[in-house]
């Protein structure tokens, strides 16, 4: 087992598992990390087992007959519920869970002037979610101009986030990438049908 204690989160991203969009993961050791713009990781964590979880979802809901299994994982409500059943699966406690969460920044405007960002809408949601499942949020950083890198290391539950404009995702990257996924997700609401944008 490394003592994280002892090293730089540089070395401990290295050792980190990413995951993308639409994508959780539940680990007792290896630590867990990914990127966000206007998208959501929460990260779970029993500290009895040890035992801690990230997922990484892009909107709050999709309606599951416009979207196959793997587009509905983008969705908070689905990406929420999978994280959750792998943490209990894997000797988690509900009551002694806690919650740390991050992202919903808006790094484009993907929404039209009169509706709340989609950044927004996943902030509200995650908060909205833990709530009503009774899990306490002991630590979130929402909203704002920033994207975010966001570091979980499993053993001691410690969650690193660092804001960032352009250094760490190319921000005309990130500019086409949700300009792609909005337009992604017009077509997706006028006919059904779907393809992966993970």
């Amino acid at each position: 087992m490394s003592d994280y204690a002892t090293l730089s989160t540089r070395e401990i991203e290295r050792m980190a598992r990413k995951i993308l969009p639409g994508e959780w993961a539940v680990e007792r050791e290896r630590p867990i990390s990914t990127l966000l713009g206007s998208c959501v990781a929460v990260c779970l964590y029993d500290s009895a087992v040890p035992i801690a979880g990230m997922n990484h979802f892009m909107l709050p809901r999709m309606r599951q007959h416009h979207f196959p299994e793997r587009e509905l994982l983008l969705a908070g409500e689905a990406c929420m519920a999978a994280l959750l059943d792998t943490m209990l699966a894997q000797g988690a406690a509900r009551h002694r869970l806690q919650a740390k969460a991050f992202g919903g920044g808006s790094v484009i405007d993907v929404a039209p002037a009169a509706t709340p960002s989609i950044g927004r809408l996943n902030a509200d949601f995650a908060r909205q979610w833990l709530a009503r499942e009774k899990i306490a949020l002991t630590a979130s950083d929402f909203l704002g101009p920033w994207s975010r890198k966001v570091l979980l290391v499993p053993h001691t539950g410690d969650a690193y986030c660092k804001r960032q404009i352009s250094n760490m995702i190319n921000e005309e990257g990130q500019r086409r990438e949700e300009k792609a996924y909005a337009a992604a997700l017009h077509h997706l609401a006028r006919d059904g049908s779907a393809s992966s944008h993970g």
